[in-house]
Protein backbone atom coordinates (compact mmCIF):
# COMPACT_ATOMS: atom_id res chain seq x y z
CA UNK A 1 0.00 0.00 0.00
CA UNK A 2 3.36 2.49 0.86
CA UNK A 3 4.48 2.01 -2.33
CA UNK A 4 1.33 2.21 -4.33
CA UNK A 5 0.68 5.70 -2.22
CA UNK A 6 4.60 6.55 -3.37
CA UNK A 7 3.35 5.57 -7.53
CA UNK A 8 0.81 7.98 -7.01
CA UNK A 9 2.66 10.71 -5.23
CA UNK A 10 5.29 10.36 -7.79
CA UNK A 11 2.84 11.13 -10.39
CA UNK A 12 1.38 14.22 -8.92
CA UNK A 13 5.22 15.65 -7.74
CA UNK A 14 6.39 15.03 -11.84
CA UNK A 15 3.48 17.08 -13.20
CA UNK A 16 4.12 19.90 -10.44
CA UNK A 17 7.69 19.73 -11.09
CA UNK A 18 7.39 19.78 -14.71
CA UNK A 19 4.74 22.69 -14.46
CA UNK A 20 6.40 24.90 -12.19
CA UNK A 21 10.24 24.46 -14.06
CA UNK A 22 8.59 25.38 -17.41
CA UNK A 23 7.11 28.37 -16.43
CA UNK A 24 10.12 29.58 -14.41
CA UNK A 25 12.04 28.65 -17.67
CA UNK A 26 9.40 30.68 -19.96
CA UNK A 27 8.87 28.25 -22.21
CA UNK A 28 5.26 28.84 -22.56
CA UNK A 29 6.18 32.70 -23.17
CA UNK A 30 8.78 31.15 -25.75
CA UNK A 31 6.10 29.41 -27.14
CA UNK A 32 3.34 32.40 -26.98
CA UNK A 33 5.90 34.67 -28.66
CA UNK A 34 6.27 32.63 -31.87
CA UNK A 35 2.10 31.91 -32.16
CA UNK A 36 2.05 28.61 -30.38
CA UNK A 37 -1.31 28.10 -28.32
CA UNK A 38 0.08 25.02 -26.45
CA UNK A 39 -1.34 24.25 -22.81
CA UNK A 40 1.40 23.60 -21.26
CA UNK A 41 0.14 22.72 -18.31
CA UNK A 42 -3.02 20.62 -19.87
CA UNK A 43 0.23 18.47 -21.98
CA UNK A 44 1.52 17.82 -18.76
CA UNK A 45 -1.22 16.73 -17.32
CA UNK A 46 -1.90 14.60 -19.95
CA UNK A 47 1.93 13.12 -20.19
CA UNK A 48 1.56 12.18 -16.44
CA UNK A 49 -1.28 10.40 -17.25
CA UNK A 50 0.11 8.65 -20.20
CA UNK A 51 3.11 7.56 -18.87
CA UNK A 52 2.26 6.58 -15.33
CA UNK A 53 -1.06 5.25 -16.67
CA UNK A 54 0.53 2.70 -18.74
CA UNK A 55 2.89 1.41 -16.28
CA UNK A 56 0.52 1.44 -13.57
CA UNK A 57 -2.04 -1.25 -15.46
CA UNK A 58 0.51 -3.22 -16.96
CA UNK A 59 1.60 -3.32 -13.06
CA UNK A 60 -1.79 -4.32 -12.33
CA UNK A 61 -2.19 -7.27 -14.79
CA UNK A 62 1.38 -8.34 -14.98
CA UNK A 63 0.52 -11.68 -13.65
CA UNK A 64 -2.18 -12.27 -15.85
CA UNK A 65 0.40 -11.40 -18.83
CA UNK A 66 3.55 -13.49 -17.44
CA UNK A 67 1.11 -16.59 -17.32
CA UNK A 68 -0.08 -16.10 -20.33
CA UNK A 69 3.11 -14.99 -22.39
CA UNK A 70 5.18 -17.90 -20.92
CA UNK A 71 2.59 -20.73 -20.05
CA UNK A 72 3.27 -20.69 -16.54
CA UNK A 73 1.44 -23.26 -15.01
CA UNK A 74 0.85 -22.58 -11.15
CA UNK A 75 0.58 -25.10 -8.89
CA UNK A 76 -1.87 -25.23 -6.60
CA UNK A 77 -1.81 -29.57 -6.09
CA UNK A 78 1.99 -31.15 -6.04
CA UNK A 79 1.79 -33.68 -8.89
CA UNK A 80 4.96 -35.05 -7.56
CA UNK A 81 8.05 -34.46 -5.34
CA UNK A 82 9.96 -32.16 -7.19
CA UNK A 83 6.68 -29.71 -7.27
CA UNK A 84 6.43 -30.65 -3.68
CA UNK A 85 9.63 -29.59 -2.72
CA UNK A 86 9.92 -26.50 -4.94
CA UNK A 87 6.63 -25.06 -3.06
CA UNK A 88 7.59 -25.83 0.44
CA UNK A 89 10.77 -23.81 -0.66
CA UNK A 90 8.78 -20.94 -1.61
CA UNK A 91 6.91 -21.15 1.44
CA UNK A 92 10.12 -21.83 3.91
CA UNK A 93 11.44 -18.55 1.81
CA UNK A 94 8.36 -16.45 1.90
CA UNK A 95 8.28 -16.82 6.33
CA UNK A 96 11.72 -15.66 6.34
CA UNK A 97 11.50 -12.34 3.80
CA UNK A 98 8.17 -11.73 5.70
CA UNK A 99 5.42 -11.65 2.85
CA UNK A 100 2.45 -13.86 2.00
CA UNK A 101 3.04 -16.81 -0.23
CA UNK A 102 3.25 -15.94 -3.68
CA UNK A 103 1.80 -18.52 -6.33
CA UNK A 104 4.17 -20.82 -7.47
CA UNK A 105 4.20 -21.84 -11.24
CA UNK A 106 6.35 -24.18 -13.60
CA UNK A 107 6.49 -22.82 -17.50
CA UNK A 108 7.84 -25.17 -20.28
CA UNK A 109 10.95 -24.02 -21.51
CA UNK A 110 13.90 -26.51 -21.99
CA UNK A 111 16.23 -23.18 -20.96
CA UNK A 112 17.24 -22.16 -17.17
CA UNK A 113 15.43 -19.61 -16.24
CA UNK A 114 13.02 -17.75 -13.56
CA UNK A 115 10.94 -14.93 -13.12
CA UNK A 116 8.99 -13.01 -10.64
CA UNK A 117 6.22 -10.46 -10.80
CA UNK A 118 2.97 -8.78 -9.68
CA UNK A 119 1.67 -5.90 -8.13
CA UNK A 120 2.50 -6.15 -4.80
CA UNK A 121 4.90 -8.20 -2.52
CA UNK A 122 1.71 -9.72 -1.20
CA UNK A 123 0.26 -10.12 -4.51
CA UNK A 124 3.04 -12.11 -6.69
CA UNK A 125 3.88 -15.00 -8.70
CA UNK A 126 7.02 -16.89 -8.92
CA UNK A 127 7.65 -19.36 -11.89
CA UNK A 128 10.65 -21.40 -12.58
CA UNK A 129 11.53 -23.14 -16.05
CA UNK A 130 11.03 -26.85 -16.32
CA UNK A 131 14.68 -26.46 -18.20
CA UNK A 132 15.71 -25.13 -15.04
CA UNK A 133 13.93 -27.98 -12.57
CA UNK A 134 15.66 -30.56 -15.13
CA UNK A 135 19.46 -29.36 -14.95
CA UNK A 136 19.76 -27.29 -11.46
CA UNK A 137 20.70 -28.85 -8.53
CA UNK A 138 18.60 -28.45 -5.35
CA UNK A 139 20.98 -25.94 -3.96
CA UNK A 140 21.09 -24.10 -7.16
CA UNK A 141 17.44 -24.05 -7.68
CA UNK A 142 16.85 -23.03 -3.87
CA UNK A 143 19.21 -20.21 -4.37
CA UNK A 144 17.40 -19.38 -7.37
CA UNK A 145 14.19 -18.86 -5.88
CA UNK A 146 16.06 -16.68 -3.37
CA UNK A 147 17.02 -14.44 -5.89
CA UNK A 148 13.46 -14.34 -7.14
CA UNK A 149 11.82 -14.06 -3.78
CA UNK A 150 14.32 -11.20 -2.98
CA UNK A 151 13.02 -9.52 -5.78
CA UNK A 152 9.54 -9.54 -4.25
CA UNK A 153 10.12 -8.60 -0.34
CA UNK A 154 12.08 -5.79 -2.08
CA UNK A 155 8.93 -4.70 -4.16
CA UNK A 156 11.41 -4.21 -7.31
CA UNK A 157 8.20 -4.41 -9.67
CA UNK A 158 6.51 -1.77 -7.96
CA UNK A 159 10.09 0.45 -7.77
CA UNK A 160 10.57 -0.07 -11.48
CA UNK A 161 6.95 0.63 -12.68
CA UNK A 162 7.19 3.55 -10.73
CA UNK A 163 10.84 4.28 -13.02
CA UNK A 164 9.23 3.37 -15.89
CA UNK A 165 6.23 5.52 -15.32
CA UNK A 166 8.66 9.09 -15.04
CA UNK A 167 10.57 8.51 -18.07
CA UNK A 168 7.44 7.35 -19.88
CA UNK A 169 5.94 10.66 -18.62
CA UNK A 170 9.15 12.71 -19.69
CA UNK A 171 8.86 10.79 -23.03
CA UNK A 172 5.59 11.78 -23.94
CA UNK A 173 5.85 15.30 -22.93
CA UNK A 174 9.11 16.13 -24.31
CA UNK A 175 8.15 14.51 -27.78
CA UNK A 176 4.87 16.68 -28.08
CA UNK A 177 7.13 19.82 -27.15
CA UNK A 178 9.27 19.12 -30.24
CA UNK A 179 6.44 18.15 -32.48
CA UNK A 180 4.61 21.52 -31.85
CA UNK A 181 7.58 23.45 -31.95
CA UNK A 182 8.15 21.54 -35.00
CA UNK A 183 4.71 22.00 -36.62
CA UNK A 184 4.36 26.09 -35.25
CA UNK A 185 7.38 27.45 -35.05
CA UNK A 186 9.54 25.78 -37.98
CA UNK A 187 6.62 24.86 -40.25
CA UNK A 188 4.23 27.89 -39.18
CA UNK A 189 1.55 25.76 -39.70
CA UNK A 190 -1.33 28.31 -37.84
CA UNK A 191 -4.52 26.09 -37.61
CA UNK A 192 -4.50 22.52 -35.60
CA UNK A 193 -1.72 20.34 -36.08
CA UNK A 194 -0.39 19.48 -39.22
CA UNK A 195 1.21 16.25 -40.50
CA UNK A 196 4.55 17.41 -39.29
CA UNK A 197 3.94 17.18 -36.30
CA UNK A 198 2.29 13.91 -35.62
CA UNK A 199 5.64 12.47 -37.83
CA UNK A 200 7.75 14.88 -35.25
CA UNK A 201 6.38 13.22 -32.90
CA UNK A 202 6.18 9.95 -33.71
CA UNK A 203 10.09 10.16 -34.31
CA UNK A 204 11.07 11.87 -31.13
CA UNK A 205 9.06 9.27 -29.12
CA UNK A 206 11.04 6.46 -30.51
CA UNK A 207 14.27 7.91 -30.14
CA UNK A 208 13.67 9.53 -26.66
CA UNK A 209 12.12 5.79 -25.70
CA UNK A 210 15.33 4.48 -26.39
CA UNK A 211 17.28 6.64 -24.66
CA UNK A 212 15.17 6.37 -21.78
CA UNK A 213 15.11 2.67 -21.77
CA UNK A 214 18.72 2.77 -20.55
CA UNK A 215 17.60 4.82 -17.27
CA UNK A 216 15.24 1.91 -16.35
CA UNK A 217 18.08 -0.88 -17.29
CA UNK A 218 20.29 0.91 -15.18
CA UNK A 219 18.49 0.60 -12.24
CA UNK A 220 17.08 -2.98 -13.26
CA UNK A 221 21.08 -3.86 -12.63
CA UNK A 222 21.12 -2.07 -9.58
CA UNK A 223 18.69 -4.41 -8.48
CA UNK A 224 20.05 -7.88 -9.70
CA UNK A 225 22.73 -7.24 -7.60
CA UNK A 226 20.22 -6.69 -4.46
CA UNK A 227 18.48 -9.67 -6.05
CA UNK A 228 21.99 -11.97 -5.86
CA UNK A 229 22.75 -11.08 -2.33
CA UNK A 230 19.59 -11.95 -1.24
CA UNK A 231 19.60 -15.45 -2.75
CA UNK A 232 22.94 -16.00 -1.32
CA UNK A 233 21.61 -15.41 2.33
CA UNK A 234 18.42 -17.23 1.84
CA UNK A 235 20.46 -20.22 0.44
CA UNK A 236 24.21 -19.64 1.00
CA UNK A 237 26.75 -18.20 -0.90
CA UNK A 238 28.26 -20.95 -2.56
CA UNK A 239 24.67 -22.31 -3.91
CA UNK A 240 24.01 -18.75 -5.37
CA UNK A 241 27.54 -18.27 -7.11
CA UNK A 242 26.91 -21.60 -8.69
CA UNK A 243 23.68 -21.21 -10.00
CA UNK A 244 25.16 -17.94 -11.87
CA UNK A 245 27.99 -20.18 -13.18
CA UNK A 246 25.79 -22.21 -14.66
CA UNK A 247 23.64 -20.09 -16.32
CA UNK A 248 26.55 -18.45 -17.78
CA UNK A 249 27.93 -21.60 -19.05
CA UNK A 250 24.90 -21.67 -21.77
CA UNK A 251 23.45 -19.12 -23.70
CA UNK A 252 19.89 -17.97 -22.25
CA UNK A 253 16.31 -17.86 -23.71
CA UNK A 254 15.35 -14.34 -23.58
CA UNK A 255 12.27 -14.27 -21.27
CA UNK A 256 9.49 -11.72 -22.83
CA UNK A 257 10.50 -8.11 -22.91
CA UNK A 258 8.15 -7.42 -20.34
CA UNK A 259 9.58 -9.58 -17.82
CA UNK A 260 12.71 -9.85 -18.63
CA UNK A 261 13.90 -7.38 -15.65
CA UNK A 262 12.56 -9.64 -13.31
CA UNK A 263 14.23 -13.28 -14.43
CA UNK A 264 17.53 -15.12 -13.08
CA UNK A 265 19.19 -14.13 -16.73
CA UNK A 266 18.90 -12.23 -20.07
CA UNK A 267 20.28 -12.42 -23.04
CA UNK A 268 20.24 -7.97 -22.48
CA UNK A 269 20.39 -5.71 -25.45
CA UNK A 270 22.53 -5.29 -28.38
CA UNK A 271 24.64 -2.91 -25.74
CA UNK A 272 25.36 -3.12 -21.92
CA UNK A 273 23.40 0.08 -21.46
CA UNK A 274 20.03 -2.15 -22.73
CA UNK A 275 20.89 -5.03 -20.51
CA UNK A 276 18.01 -5.46 -17.80
CA UNK A 277 20.97 -7.84 -16.33
CA UNK A 278 24.71 -7.21 -15.56
CA UNK A 279 27.05 -9.84 -17.02
CA UNK A 280 27.39 -13.35 -14.82
CA UNK A 281 30.97 -12.00 -14.29
CA UNK A 282 30.33 -8.86 -12.93
CA UNK A 283 27.76 -11.01 -10.43
CA UNK A 284 29.56 -13.66 -9.87
CA UNK A 285 32.31 -11.55 -8.24
CA UNK A 286 30.17 -9.38 -6.19
CA UNK A 287 29.32 -12.15 -4.32
CA UNK A 288 32.80 -13.39 -4.29
CA UNK A 289 33.75 -10.64 -2.70
CA UNK A 290 30.49 -9.67 -0.32
CA UNK A 291 31.57 -13.74 1.18
CA UNK A 292 35.39 -12.56 1.65
CA UNK A 293 34.32 -9.92 3.84
CA UNK A 294 32.13 -11.71 5.92
CA UNK A 295 34.77 -14.97 6.18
Amino acid sequence: MKRILLFIATNIAIMFVLSITLRILGVDSILAANGSDLNIQALVILSGVIGFGGSFISLLISKWMAKRMTGAVVITQPANNMEQWLVDIVEKQAKIVGIKMPEVAIFPSPAMNAFATGASKNNALMAVSQGLLDSMSQGEIEAVVGHEMSHIANGDMVTLALIQGVVNTFVVFLSRIVGHVVDRVILKNEQGHGIGYFITVMIAQVVLSILASTIVMYFSRKREFIADTGGADLAGHQNMINALKRLGQVEPEALPEQMAAFGINDKGGFMALFSSHPPIEARIAALEARALQGA
